[in-house]
């Protein structure tokens, strides 16, 4: 199974961004999203932005993330 997270990206050096998701930050490639920019709201599978979604889709799937990770408890 494969999984995209949503994250917010909040610095851009070259094609290397640093997000945030959940109060935590790592760096991540944009190599297949160069368009990206500061601010905007990407989903993050295995170190790369793969897909730009807009905040109100970035927060939905953040719910439905924390809800089925309750599930799992």
């Amino acid at each position: 199974m494969c999984l995209a997270v949503p994250a917010k990206v909040i610095d851009i050096i070259d094609l290397l961004a640093t997000v945030e998701v959940g109060g935590i930050t790592r760096q991540i490639s944009l190599m297949l999203l160069p368009d990206v920019t500061i601010g905007d709201f990407v989903l993050v599978h295995a170190g790369f932005a793969i897909q730009k979604v807009d905040q109100e889709e970035a927060r939905r799937t953040t719910e439905l993330l924390k809800e089925l990770a309750g599930y799992a408890e």
